[in-house]
């Protein structure tokens, strides 16, 4: 393989992201998803904030993993491993509800910024609700005793559900979706000026750069505060958004950090934000990892 090729799946869901087609009923959908949970501790919940970290790959894990225990005991287990199936089916349709719900919640975050993400995320759904639907149709047709059909569908759905982790995979880590955008930032570990005091007035955002590094500078009753000017959740610029007591608001999903420390006091961010000393001396302002 050459250094210029690339997997023919990446190639399939590249050229996924590129189907304009889509982006109608994505959007709407998304923006519907938006509106109907708001900021708050049930966004938050859904988003990961509590863990500190993104929910959706974690539950993930469920629905994968009893489904795929159920095809094991379809193809080794034998006549006495059915229970064993249908219960294992059964425990991956339940666990799959949180784990959209968490996920379309992830998803319509993306969309406004991003065409490939919409789409692809999109595509990445359908796959996992058709999973959810043949999974659960599997279940019907072995409780009606017609073991045959509940394996049929059952394996048309790990089909189906691999080609949904697959296209979730590549917006994990191919687009960073879930990805704290912060993890690769590096502050300067010296003192480096960034930053005329008097160009910082009282209660506002400036935002200021470090070797590449964007920080958001604010000052509040008196005291300067830096943090990264990148949101950990969506890669919002804070020096956009609006100061709320001693928090910063990111524009983007309202994510609000504190200036003190960059804990999330309300999310849908998981991620804290990153917060650099600083340091004013004979009129500039000076920060440092």
């Amino acid at each position: 393989m050459t250094i210029a090729s690339r997997p023919r799946l990446h190639e399939l869901a590249e050229r996924i992201g590129a189907v304009a087609a889509l982006d109608g009923p994505a959007e709407a959908v998304a923006k519907w998803v938006r509106g109907a949970v708001p900021r708050g501790p049930v966004k938050d919940t859904l988003s990961g904030t509590p863990l500190g970290h993104a929910l959706h790959p974690f539950l993930t894990d469920f629905p994968i993993g009893t489904w795929t225990s159920s095809l094991l005991l379809d193809l080794f287990g034998g006549r006495e491993a059915r229970p064993a199936a249908r219960r294992l089916i059964a425990a991956g349709v339940l666990a799959s509800l949180p784990t959209a719900a968490s996920g379309i919640s992830d998803w319509a975050d993306t969309t406004p910024a991003s065409d490939e993400v919409r789409r692809v995320g999109a595509v990445h759904a359908v796959a996992n609700v058709a999973a959810l639907g043949l999974y659960t149709a599997s279940l019907a047709a072995r409780r009606g005793d017609r073991h045959a059909r509940g394996v049929a569908l059952g394996l048309a759905g790990i089909g189906a559900l691999s080609v949904g982790g697959h296209l979730g995979a590549h917006l994990s880590y191919a687009k960073a979706v879930g990805v704290d955008q912060t993890a690769f930032a590096e502050a300067p570990e010296d003192w480096t000026d960034v930053l005329d005091d008097a160009a910082l007035p009282e209660g506002e955002l400036r935002r200021a750069e470090v070797d590449g590094l964007a920080i958001v500078l604010a000052r509040v009753r008196g005291q300067v505060h830096a943090l990264a000017d990148r949101c950990a959740h969506r890669g919002g610029s804070l020096s956009e958004g609006e100061l709320d007591g001693e928090c910063v608001q990111c524009p983007l999903h309202g994510s609000l950090f504190s200036l003190a420390d960059g804990s999330v006091e309300r999310g849908p961010s998981a991620y804290p934000q990153p917060v650099y000393e600083v340091r004013v001396e004979n009129g500039r302002i000076a920060v440092r990892g």
